[in-house]
């Protein structure tokens, strides 16, 4: 028996819900698992791990999923308290990653050992760079009459486009982290291919999230 428009749609509806809080639960179980794993305090090293956790899954997983909506924590407010949170969170997120940065950058020097050098180590770069290019772009949206000749929703559109590309470096950038000797060394087995799960559970989620706000601007122009 064929399912009609509306009980597609529902189910449609119903599996974006579900997928959402599996991102949300992602989110804060990934660091928290990393902070267990890397033990923060126990050595200069130990922060740069949970850092990053924080920066790229917790941070600027929360920051895009505001916007989500049908798993938006603040799905209830206004969009002006919704653009405020993403603001505040992504401003959270880049100094957590800045902090993450400078912290294995100071302990490389320390213990005489090369920088940027992995394949981590240079996605990683990439991320932090790329994440605050686009906080700097994102001041655009706040004072669109900068650019003349772009209207707000073409830049909104650019804005939240490269943002995904940039989530998904810094998703990226914790896979190959996942990959380190460090991390390879403290979760074997299937903990670890569980753990590889977590950055493509929520890159999967905010992939289909901006998809579905791109197609949905695309029919309201027509």
């Amino acid at each position: 028996m064929a399912l009609t428009a509306e009980t597609e749609s529902r189910l449609y509806r119903s599996l974006r819900v579900a997928a959402g809080a599996a991102a949300h639960l992602v989110a804060l179980g990934f660091p928290a698992a990393v902070a267990v794993l890397a033990r923060p305090g126990s050595s200069l090293f130990s922060w740069h791990p949970l850092l990053m956790a924080l920066a790229f899954s917790f941070l600027m997983t929360e920051a895009l999923l505001i916007f989500s909506p049908e798993t938006s924590l603040l799905r209830s407010f206004s969009r002006k308290v919704r653009v405020r949170a993403h603001w505040a969170l992504q401003l959270l997120a880049l100094l957590c990653a800045l902090l993450g940065l400078g912290i294995i950058t100071y302990n490389k020097y320390l213990n005489g050992k090369g920088h940027f050098v992995t394949w981590h180590g240079l996605t990683g770069l990439l991320a932090v760079l790329y994440a605050g290019g686009q906080c700097a772009g994102g001041v655009l949206l706040l004072y669109p009459k900068l650019m003349k000749n772009w209207t707000l929703a073409k830049l909104k559109l650019y804005h939240a486009t490269s943002g995904l590309v940039g989530y998904l470096l810094g998703c990226a950038s914790l896979m190959l982290g996942m990959c380190s000797l460090w991390f390879t060394t403290t979760v074997t087995g299937a903990s670890w291919y569980l753990a590889m799960l977590c950055p493509l559970i929520t890159s999967l989620v905010i992939m289909n999230q901006v998809s579905n706000a791109y197609l949905y601007r695309k029919r309201s122009q027509h």
